[in-house]
């Protein structure tokens, strides 16, 4: 068997060699992206393992399906950058990642208790010799209400975390959780917005949600709400969320992942000229805690994830059923 890994980063190269050591098949390392011009490195080969940086179009489908590719896998739990109408169709078998929840679930939480108690802030003026208590009383978790939106793996991990702290809780999801009805209370989203302090993501990105944190929904929420979004992205229309920080309906926000990080997010853009203005503008906020998408970025999830990547792979070209098959 033989495997093409693109886009391979510095911290994954060690678990990588690893697993070249214990396999018996042949797998191909590069930083390089999957392109066209890339791909052409892979005739010969069974699968392909990429990252998100590499994008796998319809027409970059076509061509693998041309060379008897019919094995795809990202070693990311998103899969945005795949064309799966056209895989489908194409009837190539794509693969996501899987880790345990805890890494993003523990990531919302701590967001949360920076927002709460000025973090940001006390860290800043630290830095410049500012020990001053001015502007920096905070508020405690047990005294919030905390509206939890999507109550799968992360979601779910995130109520049984914030049980411990005492505050009440509400969750929705389309489908219920017996084990979170135990510690939260499941209401609609709009009743959701209107009496939560605290908002936190954790749902997939899909034609319906996108951009469900609006000027129309934000409307409906408390004046002074914190949103917290380490899920994707999209989810939230950040020139609204501008607009309601600047306006101070919304008090403050934890934001992981944003529609406008495509292109430089996990990047060291140093003296480049960065066109992301409502992303740079966003950031500067005292009361926005603005982190690089990485969440989900630790030892253990990381060796899930490229574990996962490669393994996929093996297994369906093997005919045998993965849990990470995408259908």
């Amino acid at each position: 068997m033989k495997i093409y890994v693109y886009d391979v980063a510095d911290f994954e190269r060690d678990i990588l060699e690893a697993i070249r050591q214990e396999a018996e098949d042949e797998i191909i390392l590069t930083d390089k992206h999957l392109t066209l011009d890339t791909l052409e490195a892979a005739v010969g080969f069974d699968g392909i393992s990429v990252l998100g940086y590499s994008h796998a179009d319809r027409e970059l489908l076509t061509k693998m399906k041309e060379y008897g590719i019919l094995h795809l896998s990202t070693r990311t739990i998103g899969y945005d950058h795949f064309d799966m109408a056209a895989a489908r169709e194409l009837g190539i078998h794509a693969y996501n990642a899987y880790y345990s929840p805890n890494n993003v679930a523990d990531f919302a939480v701590m967001m949360m208790l920076i927002m709460l108690r000025k973090a940001k802030i006390s860290i800043c003026r630290a830095l410049v010799n500012d020990f001053s208590l001015e502007g920096m009383m905070g508020r405690e978790m047990r005294s919030f209400t905390v509206g939890v939106v999507g109550t799968g793996k992360i979601g779910s991990t995130v109520i049984k975390n914030l049980s411990g702290f005492g505050c009440r809780i509400l969750a929705c999801d389309k489908y219920k959780n017996s084990a979170v009805e135990e510690l939260a209370e499941y209401v609609d989203l709009d009743t959701l917005y209107a009496e939560s302090d605290i908002i936190t993501l954790h749902t997939p990105l899909n034609d319906d949600n996108y951009h469900m944190i609006n000027d129309e929904t934000i409307r409906k929420m408390k004046k002074g709400v914190i949103l917290i979004n380490t899920a994707r992205g999209q989810l939230i229309d950040t020139e609204s969320l501008i607009k309601a920080l600047e306006e101070e309906h919304v008090g403050g926000a934890g934001i992981d992942t944003l529609e406008e990080e495509a292109g430089i997010m996990h990047v060291h853009v140093g003296t480049k000229i960065v066109d992301k203005r409502s992303l740079l503008y966003l950031k500067q906020f005292p009361n926005v805690l603005y982190t690089q998408h990485y969440a989900f970025f630790t030892k253990e999830a990381t060796e899930s994830m490229i574990r996962c990547g490669i393994t996929s792979i093996q297994s369906g070209v093997r005919g045998e059923a993965t849990p990470c098959e995408i259908h």
